[in-house]
């Protein structure tokens, strides 16, 4: 008989959201190296199917933003949570459930689990510092471990059982020096003269449908102020990129699609206009100067705005502790608003010298890399714990 032997041990992976398949397939790429005998399966996108994981379902149909929104996806979720149910109960359930962020789905699968008797790591954990506290408590009802990425989290769950570890920030995994702003515009037959503007619409559809054409408009208003710039797309999603052509086709706007390595969009553009999330955390790393741009629909964002604690949307701000970019939220998300911020950085060298100095403290609060080999460890600890309490193995 040939062939690679059964792995010993089995993580079920949970992410729905484009960072946390990143996130995840730079988790199993550490684990492969420290632990061969564990493999991955479960809810990812493209990046962890290429680090190994055997996707079950796709995160990306799982992903949407705004408490309204969620209301008319629910058949999708539901399937999605009853099926993950029949793994975690079945005859061949897993060792340790591991979880990255999109925490109404995957706080309602940690309960399931903890019946189950399947050990739960939850990595980039929720956001309890943000919005509903009250879910610390809840949290530690169903999760054995917790991996926190800011410094700030561990105090949070004082008092609770379950083990909490500040293991930083997974973005610093990735993150590499690389070739400089005209280096990059020259590799890609762009001529680096004139400003290059990055329009960052995220990877939701909802995210394209409220944010989508306010960034577009912006986009003409700097076109006019500034005619010989340029625009910089970074298409986050592959399912996503027949609708950014359609919106883009209605206009001449010089856009140009990017599938290229993040962090080398991001060194390429003088300033940016972003969603708010994980990307303003990528954007800081490199210090190019951005405007955040946040709105949903109305309901969501009324029901939102009265749960939500911290002063700042942007997680770049929210590191600092201070508004170190602009934010611009729903009413404010103006094209007329969000270009005056992005010619003001173009054409105020002070300003944008003391935007790029803000960004350098917030990686500098990001603390040091080696986040995905601390969880790797983690995630192995305790599907280890788990077949030696049960003294069996898969076969």
């Amino acid at each position: 008989m040939s062939g690679n032997p059964a792995p010993a041990r089995r993580a079920l992976i949970v992410t729905g959201e484009a960072s946390g398949d990143l996130h995840g397939a730079n988790l199993i790429h550490a684990a492969r190296e420290q632990d061969p005998e564990l493999a991955f399966f479960g809810v990812g996108g493209p990046r962890m199917a290429e680090a190994g994981c055997e996707i079950l379902i796709s995160g990306e149909a799982l992903a949407v933003m705004g408490l309204v929104e969620v209301v008319g996806h629910l058949p999708v979720i539901w399937r999605a949570l009853r099926r993950l149910t029949r793994v975690l109960k079945g005859p061949e359930r897993p060792d340790v459930l591991v979880l990255i962020d999109f925490a109404e789905f995957n706080l309602q699968l940690a309960a399931r689990a903890k019946k189950a008797g399947v050990p739960v790591l939850y990595y980039v954990s929720p956001q309890v510092w943000a919005w509903r506290r009250g879910r610390v408590k809840r949290i530690a009802r169903v999760v054995d471990r917790l991996a926190a990425i800011f410094p700030f989290e561990p105090e949070l769950y004082r008092g609770q059982d379950i083990e909490v570890d500040y293991v930083g920030h997974p973005l610093l995994d990735e993150f590499e020096a690389g070739r400089d702003r005209d280096a990059l515009l020259r590799s890609w037959d762009m001529d680096p003269v004139g400003p290059v503007i990055g329009l960052f619409p995220g990877s939701r559809r909802n995210e394209l449908k409220y944010i989508f054409d306010t960034l577009l408009q912006s986009a003409l208003e700097l076109k006019r102020q500034f005619p010989n710039a340029r625009f910089l797309l970074p298409v986050a999603a592959d399912s996503l990129r027949g609708e950014i052509e359609r919106r883009l086709a209605t206009t001449e706007l010089p856009v140009r699609l990017m599938e290229e390595n993040i962090h080398d969009v991001i060194r390429a553009c003088d300033a940016i206009m972003t969603v708010s999330g994980t990307v303003t955390l990528q954007i800081a790393l490199s210090g190019t100067p951005m405007a955040i741009v946040y709105k949903l629909a109305p309901l969501s964002y009324a029901i939102g705005r009265r749960l939500i604690r911290v002063p700042h949307i942007g997680l770049a701000n929210i590191v600092a502790g201070r508004e170190v970019v602009r934010e611009f939220i729903q009413e404010q998300a103006t094209p007329a608003n969000i270009a005056a911020e992005i010619a003001a950085i173009l054409r105020d060298d002070a300003y944008q010298r003391s935007i790029r100095q803000g960004l350098a403290e917030v990686r500098e609060q990001m603390g040091e890399g080696g986040c995905s080999g601390r969880v790797a460890a983690m995630v192995s600890e305790l599907s280890k714990r788990r077949v030696k309490n049960c003294g069996t193995v898969h076969p």
